[in-house]
């Protein structure tokens, strides 16, 4: 934060309020995100904020100088360290009793308005409730009476950003260390290496920035043969990693940077082949998924290496905990190499019904690196895939792929981090309508998604929940290579991850969230962020109504507005039919909304086909278990009208991967039919393949069925893929009242797949009868 002198700072305020002449009085609103634990109203006449408000600290106290000075530039007010008494303040104060030491006080009363913290921390999240409860576009604020006590959750409240895939400036950097600070997050995990790049100065190794933290060019989007041809890379200096971490400091956040070991190191293997299993020659990766080259865990070298590297790596960030990664690491190489394998006869390694040795050798490496680690008063972090094996004894976990991996190390007596890919990956799509959205990795992942965290459920036993420090967000960047595509994709969810984090649980509520969210992203547009806006469009609910055999449709916008819909196609305008309620769709339409304000459209029109079959809205019962993050609304969404589209993940299709998908549709009374189409959603890379069988079969009771449709030996590529694949089924009219579709998985992945003899996912969606 730049130094600002009491002499400046009191001739900026006078000029910033004598500019602004006779500007309306503002109001300030203490509903907030995220959402104080207690706010009270009291009695009494309000404080004015105006050019003559001076911002009070206690003389003697940096850190209290240094919130003060963050406040008075905020606001434009001068700093001083004692006031007379008649004198309009905002005063900065410590002494609050409260264990939580990141808990305040704020207190409004006509003359003074008060912030007191347990420590300098709890000041200064003081500070940020009040500059969010006020718009500094007005010239004046009038701040009612009022008591707000506060304190977080949780004490861990964690949003990664990843520079590896894409180098970001420090410029970047520093704001999106401010946007933490705005949101009440106080722990940023910095992503620093990838096989992509290399991103942080190692003077011992200089090499690793020199040809680690440069690839030649990078792939054209989702993976596709197709490259752009130009170079891309950066790093941080020493001095520029400093200047951050110190950054982050004076906004009371800890920066906790990740060397992803041993696997995701082809940025280092590129500097230094010898610390690979093949010797190379490598290349820092051009595309973007899992390589088989990791470093070679059986080379006491490399062992040298990572504490030479971790070494430096604590020198610059004081951080409890340093982050080693261990996702993802193929074992392919480990298995071949002589140096891995006479390390797992060493250590008398063997296989069992859990793991492979080469997984428990992954676990020694990563058991050592603790121990160094520990050793120099730090403590290690990684991905939840170090529970695989033996996890090391005093290792953190963050689970990110699901939250069974907390659940499982938590068990086990170790703190958890919750970052559950399902709920807090920020680099999935915000909406389910993607035609207009920069390119993602994929998934969907709305605002409400966020919102719905619970990174400590009730289900969890006391003793595990004591384990729970807190959620973390995690945006890598494959797919995002510019800061302003970093902050659309940040917000406005980062907003909800604040309420996760902060806020008790009997006190969120999505619904009140959406009210206050409008004052919040005021406030990124005074502050130049760029942030989405599809909360603001309208919202549909489309629920299939198996009572009805209809499609019920309900719409809402967050402001209220009124929405105008047309059930043909065509553009709705102010003529069009006024939403009044919740309506029922029976036949093929294709539903358009809008909000609108003084007649003129206010927000993206919604558009959404329905396509009704025989066998739409009929009550389907589903004889197997859907895959358990891919069951979304169950069968339903098999027959509900709706189709879904390229991402898998947005809760039109039905996922299928230990079990086959068997369904029975009843007609309801006997009905001739001749045909069947559904689709299916295949990305290989995912390990989501093509139907395998499809099977047909009819009764009239229930219990005796006819075979009249068997197809097998569907997939038959070669080669990675990825398509919406239609399958349309005719046979002789037949009727009947059951129909039973069997849809099988790829049992066993083909051998030129990285997941061959494991069983495939199969993704299906609307079984359309006719």
């Amino acid at each position: 934060m730049r130094k600002i002198s009491k002499l400046l700072m009191l001739v900026v305020a006078t000029s910033f309020f004598m500019a602004c002449g006779e500007a309306t009085i503002g109001e300030a609103n203490y509903q907030i995100i995220p959402l104080p634990q207690e706010v009270t109203n009291v009695e009494g006449e309000s404080f004015e904020l105006s050019s003559a408000t001076k911002v009070v600290y206690p003389e003697g106290n940096e850190l209290m100088e240094r919130n003060a000075q963050f406040l008075g530039e905020y606001l434009n007010l001068p700093v001083i360290t004692s006031t007379s008494s008649d004198e309009k303040v905002i005063e900065l104060a410590l002494g609050l009793e409260n264990d939580n030491k990141e808990a305040y006080r704020l207190e409004v009363t006509a003359n003074k308005v008060t912030i007191t913290g347990a420590s300098e921390a709890g000041v200064f999240y003081g500070i940020q409730t009040l500059r969010k409860s006020i718009n500094t576009d007005n010239a004046k604020n009038k701040l009612a009476p009022v008591v707000i006590n506060d304190a977080p959750r949780f004490g861990y409240r964690g949003v990664m950003l990843d520079v590896a895939r894409h180098y970001e400036p420090v410029s970047f950097v520093k704001k999106f260390i401010d946007l933490l600070a705005i949101h009440n997050i106080n722990t940023f995990h910095w992503h620093l290496t990838e096989d992509q790049g290399w991103r942080i100065e190692i003077k011992q190794y200089p090499k690793l920035t020199e040809l680690g933290s440069m690839r030649k060019e990078t792939v054209i989007g989702n993976n596709s043969p197709e490259y752009d041809g130009k170079p891309h890379g950066g790093f941080y200096t020493q001095e520029e990693i400093k200047e951050i971490v110190a950054y982050a400091q004076e906004r009371y956040i800890t920066t906790i940077p990740e060397i992803d070991l041993p696997g995701h190191m082809l940025g280092a293997l590129k500097a230094y082949p010898e610390y690979g299993c093949t010797g190379g020659p490598y290349e820092v990766a051009t595309k973007w998924g899992v390589f088989d080259d990791v470093l070679c865990a059986g080379n006491e070298e490399v062992y040298t290496f990572l504490e030479n590297v971790l070494t430096e790596v604590m020198e610059l960030f004081p951080s409890e905990y340093i982050h080693i990664g261990g996702d993802e690491v193929p074992k392919v190489r480990w298995e071949e190499c002589p140096k891995c394998q006479a390390k797992i006869k060493e250590l008398g390694l063997k296989d069992d019904d859990k793991h492979k040795k080469e997984h428990y050798l992954q676990s020694y490496l990563t058991a050592r690196i603790e121990k160094f680690l520990n050793n120099n008063g730090r403590r290690l972090i990684g991905w939840d895939e170090i529970l695989e094996g033996e996890l090391a004894p005093n290792a953190t976990v963050m689970s990110w792929r699901g939250m069974a991996g907390g659940i499982e190390a938590a068990k086990m007596g170790h703190d958890v981090i919750m970052t559950p890919n399902t709920h807090v990956y920020f680099d999935y799509y915000q909406t389910a309508d993607t035609k207009d959205e920069p390119i993602a990795i994929g998934g969907y992942l709305p605002i409400e998604r966020v919102y719905s965290l619970d990174p400590a459920p009730d289900y969890f036993t006391e003793e595990q929940k004591a384990h729970i420090l807190g959620p973390q967000a995690n945006l890598w960047t494959e797919y995002i290579p510019t800061p302003e595509q970093a902050e659309y994709m940040l917000l406005p969810r980062m907003a909800a991850l604040s309420e996760v984090a902060w806020t008790q649980p009997e006190k969120k509520d999505y619904d009140n969230f959406l009210t206050r969210l409008p004052q919040l992203t005021d406030m990124y547009e005074r502050e130049g962020y760029n942030y989405a806006t599809h909360v603001y469009d309208v919202q549909a609910k489309l629920e299939p109504n198996f009572d009805t055999n209809g499609l019920d449709v309900a719409f809402s916008t967050v402001s209220n507005s009124d929405i105008y819909y047309t059930l043909d196609g065509s553009q709705p305008t102010a003529s069009s039919t006024k939403y009044e309620g919740v309506f029922t769709v029976k036949e093929n339409a294709e539903i358009k909304a809008a909000a609108f304000s003084n007649g003129k459209i206010n927000s993206k029109v919604f558009s959404e086909k329905v396509e009704i079959s025989k066998s739409s809205y009929k009550p389907i019962t589903l004889l197997t278990k859907a895959a358990p993050s891919y069951e979304f609304n169950g069968a339903a969404l098999l027959v509900d009208g709706l189709r879904g589209d390229r991402n898998y993940k947005t809760g039109r299709w039905l996922g299928f991967q230990n079990n086959d998908m068997v369904v029975v549709i009843d007609m309801l009374q006997p009905t001739e039919i001749s045909k069947l189409d559904f689709k299916t959603n295949v990305v290989t890379g995912d390990w989501i393949f093509d139907a395998e069988e499809v099977n047909v079969e009819v009764s009239d009771d229930n219990e005796n069925f006819e075979t009249i449709v068997s197809e097998t030996g569907i997939n038959n590529k070669t080669e990675h893929w990825q398509d919406v694949v239609e399958h349309s089924y005719s046979f002789d009219a037949t009727t009947a009242r059951y129909i039973k579709v069997t849809i099988k998985t790829l049992h066993e992945m083909p051998e030129w797949h990285g997941g061959k003899g494991t069983r495939a996912f199969v993704f299906v969606d609307e079984l359309a009868l006719n």
